[in-house]
């Protein structure tokens, strides 16, 4: 893993991310990326059947990814929520407004079949903006 002064990685306790060879979050330059997140703490599901619990937990483990560089939720410019019920629109909406009202990033929301654990109902991914030392504005 190259690790430079522009580009840092922060992991987690998801088991994926050995399995798998990702980590939870990237920052490259003026940019962290926050990897899909489901709401697992190491093995265990938290809100299961609760898909308004399911995205507020989901949204807590990755916004703690980005407070390894200082960032917040104000911080975040996109996020991307992965559902696999179109009827569960509402509440992960509901639950993304509690976290990004404020801050008001591109948001979509996606239809998937599945995913790894079928007990998982939401996935989110956020993107933030950080200044970087150094850039000068323009």
């Amino acid at each position: 893993m190259t690790e430079t002064p522009d580009v840092r990685r922060v992991h987690s306790d998801s088991p994926w991310e050995e399995q798998f060879g990702f980590a939870r979050a990237v920052a490259a330059g003026d940019r962290v990326h926050v990897a899909g997140t489901m709401p697992f703490e190491g093995t265990v599901l938290y809100g299961e059947g609760d898909p308004y619990e399911q995205a507020k937990f989901a949204f807590t483990k990755a916004l703690a990814a980005l407070e390894a560089f200082g960032l917040d939720a104000d911080s975040v410019v996109r996020t991307r929520m992965y559902l696999t019920h179109t009827h569960d629109v509402e509440e992960v909406g509901r639950a993304h407004k509690e976290f990004f009202d404020r801050a008001r990033p591109a948001a979509t929301f996606v239809v998937v079949s599945g995913f790894m654990d079928p007990r998982v109902l939401v996935e989110v991914e956020l993107e933030a903006f950080r200044a970087v030392r150094g850039a000068r504005a323009q």
